[in-house]
């Protein structure tokens, strides 16, 4: 059975910084590409950050240089971390993990951010 369960979330104040984490269990996680959404309310939900299985990084131009994702391939987990937040950060955020033609995403976990 896989699962991605994400943790961290909450609510800060803008300038504040939280870390996300996403533990995963079910897949061999060295092999996927994984990744951070997030969606806001009456929004799509769009891609915040990527990390590929052999460590390559993207993220979206609004959070560059802000959210720093990464991955410890040893322990199965991929992590965010968002600093500097503003109040447009808020949003539930996903984790993904995708290789070939397998697709998994996380429940969600939310980020409040107030000024």
């Amino acid at each position: 059975q896989v699962q991605l369960v994400e943790s961290g979330g909450g609510l800060v104040q803008a300038g504040e910084s939280l870390r996300l984490s996403c533990r995963t269990s079910g897949i061999t996680f060295t092999f996927y590409a994984v990744g951070w959404y997030r969606q806001a309310p009456g929004k799509q939900r769009e891609l915040v950050a990527s990390i590929t299985a052999g460590g390559r990084t993207d993220s979206a131009d609004s959070v560059k240089g802000r959210f720093t994702i990464s991955r410890d391939n040893a322990k199965n987990t991929l992590y965010l971390q968002m600093s500097s937040l503003k109040p447009e950060d808020t949003a539930v955020y996903y984790c993904h993990a995708r290789r070939l033609q397998s697709d998994y995403w996380g429940q969600g976990t939310q980020v409040t951010v107030y000024s």
